[in-house]
């Protein structure tokens, strides 16, 4: 039985779309975390808004209504770095973006209690995504998975400097066919914003675990700056002004092209 918190939409292209940092459920910790608005302040605010149109492109769509406080479905399942020499958050974090300590002191999650998240969000999400992958796998040569993030444009701590509207993470190359990869830059180039491949941000563990070309698996990841969709606020975060609202007109021109980068995907891999 696919647990409540797990949303899996399925259809027959050649494309996943994972969604695995919009969740705000905190998953019984409200007591242990230093405030609810703390913990959330680094969800991926209305990504899932942002790419509803997904599902209407026959893309199969794979969500986790848990916070990434309570753990990081992109994150080494055992701990280890990804981006080793560079600061960034755990599989269970403890510290915000900004450094600031999610957990009231003596309340972080023990050993035991990391094992026990472990085994009830962050395998469940990743045994939808392989069961996703072969099912789709056994319909076409080729298939894409797409993971979807966003972060604020600004965070001194994590990067220097503002960040690009568009980042496209494949593991230095590893997760994707260099086509495929050529076609996604030429439409994040077509909309005269910034952006970059496999900049700060060169994928997660959905993409490299799950992306193998030589296996007919080709993973993306997407990391978007706030500002691309979101009147970001310029000031400090306080539940004052963060998040603020989705407003559909002002991120429609970033929706546009995020449709695009799904079809031209979706019919990459549908070509034999």
């Amino acid at each position: 039985m696919t647990p409540s918190w797990l949303t899996v939409i399925r259809n027959t292209a050649p494309l996943i779309v994972s969604l695995p940092h919009t969740g705000t459920d905190l998953a019984h910790v409200e007591d242990d975390v230093v405030s609810p608005w703390l913990a959330r302040k680094d969800c991926d605010w209305w990504i899932d808004r942002l790419y509803d149109f997904a599902a209407d492109l026959g893309a199969t769509v794979v969500h986790t209504a848990i916070s990434r406080t309570v753990i990081d479905v992109n994150r080494d399942p055992s701990g280890a770095s990804l981006y080793p020499g560079q600061t960034t958050t755990g599989l269970c974090p403890t510290e915000s973006f900004d450094g600031e300590p999610l957990y009231k002191p003596g309340h972080e999650p023990s050993p035991s209690e990391i094992d026990r998240r472990r085994a009830v969000y962050f395998a469940p999400y990743h045994a939808a995504l392989e069961a996703e992958i072969a099912r789709l796998r056994a319909m076409h040569g080729k298939i894409v998975l797409y993971d979807c993030h966003s972060i604020r444009s600004v965070l001194p701590r994590l990067f220097e400097g503002t960040l690009p509207v568009f980042n496209l993470g494949t593991n230095d190359g590893r997760s994707a066919d260099p086509v495929l990869v050529e076609t996604v830059a030429a439409l994040m180039a077509a909309t005269g914003e910034s952006h970059v491949v496999n900049g700060r941000f060169k994928g997660g563990w959905i993409t490299r675990h799950h992306g193998q070309p030589a296996n007919g698996v080709h993973a993306l990841q997407m990391e978007l700056s706030c500002r691309g969709y979101l009147r970001e606020p310029a000031a400090p975060r306080h539940p004052g002004n963060w998040p603020v609202a989705y407003e559909p007109d002002f991120a429609a021109p970033i929706r546009r092209t995020l449709t695009g980068i799904l079809e031209s995907a979706r019919d990459w891999a549908a070509r034999v």
